[in-house]
């Protein structure tokens, strides 16, 4: 423990009525973020078309923590597109490699972990979840999912006659489990950086006493 300070250059600076910048509130919180985070990564879920990726990319450089998307991970491990895993093996192979991956990920210290839609909701890797990070539901209502994920086509659950109808009942079956998430942020039509404020002032309004 120092018991003396020395005046060095910095504080001669000081003494002609130099002075340190303050740090931005922003830092500040995100220095009181990883703090109380320890080693646990965040974990963000949701329905397809939340924003989970786009809004971890922005919150991890917001934090200066790394970015890692499970689901671009299950690509990678398994040599083939999600739609492929699913048309070839099943949901429910997917499913299982998805636990493995997710398990792995939370095991790799700070960083925000994008999930797929169906993650929380798979009572092992639920439970990974739960007991590893801190996890945070991007809660998104009918019409902004479907105006987003109608301009995209790598949705295999969606690839049905009725879209609407089984995105609503996704809705209605995953909503209530999403909700055991750690912190719950809705994801509103505005712009990222907003967006990316009002995720990191919920999960400092969760962490910091």
């Amino acid at each position: 423990m120092r018991a003396t300070a020395q005046f060095g250059d910095e504080d001669a600076d000081h003494g002609r009525g130099g002075h340190r910048p303050e740090a931005s509130p922003q830092a500040v919180r995100s220095a009181a973020i990883l703090r109380h985070l320890g080693p646990r990564p965040i974990v963000l879920t949701g329905m397809m078309g939340a924003g989970k990726t786009v809004m971890g990319r922005r919150l991890a450089s917001h934090l200066g923590l790394d970015f890692v998307d499970s689901d671009v991970e299950i690509e990678t491990a398994a040599g083939m597109a999600i739609p492929d895993i699913f048309a070839r093996h099943g949901e429910s192979f997917f499913r299982d490699r998805e636990n493995r991956v997710v398990g792995r990920l939370i095991g790799g210290g700070p960083r925000v972990v994008a999930t797929g839609g169906g993650a929380f909701i798979h009572p092992a890797t639920r439970a990974a979840i739960k007991s590893g990070s801190l996890s945070v539901w991007i809660k998104a209502d009918f019409d902004v999912l479907m105006r987003r994920v109608r301009k995209r086509s790598n949705r295999p659950l969606l690839r049905t006659p009725d879209p609407e109808g089984t995105l609503k009942r996704l809705m209605a079956e995953r909503y209530p489990v999403y909700a055991e998430a750690d912190v719950t942020v809705e994801s509103r039509d505005c712009s990222h950086d907003v967006m990316v404020d009002a995720l990191a002032a919920a999960i400092a309004r969760r962490l910091v006493p």
